[in-house]
């Protein structure tokens, strides 16, 4: 009855609790943390929603911001001097993406970082990002979780593809990533495993 008597009041708070619901879910899956908390960290966040391929930080400007996915996909890439992409990583929905380097020196970026499918963002930008580290437990033990994966994932991607040869880094991929395969197109997964369009779309034929 309360929804019908405050008609746009209540389309607004279901539209709020939509937008932050999978934040919340995402801190609710890692730590234990009740439903104030939950708000006050919330609040923190503004929605952002993209373009395909809109670029949230080009190379040589400095990251002032952190986002969480609720739907898309953030790229993380740089380009070399004969113009070519070598992609670093992808982010996709329920998670945090940045370009941390940037982030935490404050230096400009040596990457790219861009939206390849039309997408839904949660956006904080860096002061009040190192506040809620420094003022709520249950973040700054989240910002920890960030950083060990990101230093894990870095370090797996090195040493599993070190001496892999080509087939191998695509299966590795299937095991490990399959979003990419389903998701991406031939030409950004090639730029991430370091092959050309072509090859990957030869050996994929043969998985």
């Amino acid at each position: 009855m309360q929804c019908v008597t405050l008609g746009t009041a209540c389309g607004l708070t279901n539209y709020k609790f939509k937008v932050y619901h999978q934040l919340e879910e995402y801190f609710k899956a890692r730590t234990e943390i009740d439903d104030k908390t939950l708000s006050h960290i919330a609040s923190y966040f503004k929605l952002k929603k993209t373009k395909r391929n809109e670029f949230l930080l080009k190379e040589g400007e400095i990251c002032k911001h952190f986002y969480f996915i609720n739907k898309g996909c953030i790229r993380l890439f740089n380009v070399n001097k004969e113009g070519e992409e070598g992609t670093r990583y992808f982010h996709f929905e329920d998670a945090f993406g940045s370009a941390l380097s940037s982030l935490i020196n404050q230096r400009p970026a040596f990457e790219f970082m861009q939206t390849i499918e039309p997408s839904e963002l949660l956006l904080i930008n860096r002061e009040d990002y190192f506040h809620l580290v420094e003022t709520v437990p249950q973040f700054g033990f989240v910002y920890r979780q960030i950083l060990e994966l990101a230093y894990i994932k870095s370090q797996e991607r090195i040493y599993c593809f070190q001496g892999l040869e080509a087939i191998e880094k695509v299966r590795w991929v299937l095991t490990n990533q399959t979003k990419l395969l389903t998701r991406l197109s031939n030409k950004m997964v090639a730029s991430y495993l370091g092959l050309t369009p072509q090859t990957l779309s030869r050996l994929k034929s043969k998985l």
